[in-house]
């Protein structure tokens, strides 16, 4: 099945994934290569992938999350690209078991868009610490939730 994934939710998470062709360890110790591509198949040492292939791992990481950011919160298929884009790189960035018992979910499915915002900038700590890759995602993030 092929979905037509909205730009903004790809843009977002090459922007803040970055491209890595060559296996590496993410900052939570999870072997990852192309743009944030996680599976039993990388290896560190393992071979590099072409631009094109991370390009084919992205389009299936991102429509999984993408669906599943909707299952969760069914609204979102009403809401428009970008309000369903930022939900969807949230749940690529940090899983959908997070999202599904975050206040933030709770916040989207009563349509409490200010109240979304600031729920989803609190997901900014990794190890203890503010990460500032983390804060600019979800400014990036808060700003296609109040889209119209």
């Amino acid at each position: 099945m092929s979905i037509d994934l909205p730009e903004a939710l790809l843009a977002l998470i090459r922007r803040f994934e970055g491209l890595r062709l060559k296996p590496y360890l993410c900052p939570a110790g999870v072997p990852t290569v192309g743009y944030g591509h996680t599976g039993k198949e990388v290896k560190i040492g393992g071979p590099a992938i072409t631009p094109k292939f991370a390009e084919e791992l992205l389009r299936a990481d991102a429509s999984v999350f993408y669906l599943s950011a909707a299952k969760l919160s069914p609204r979102l298929w009403l809401e428009g690209d970008a309000k369903h884009s930022a939900i969807a790189d949230f749940c690529y960035n940090l899983g959908s078991s997070r999202y599904k018992i975050s206040t933030l979910k709770r916040r989207i499915d009563a349509g409490n868009w200010n109240g979304a915002i600031t729920e989803i900038n609190k997901w900014i700590w990794g190890g203890g610490k503010k990460l500032p890759g983390l804060v600019l995602r979800r400014a990036a993030e808060a700003v296609l939730i109040k889209a119209r």
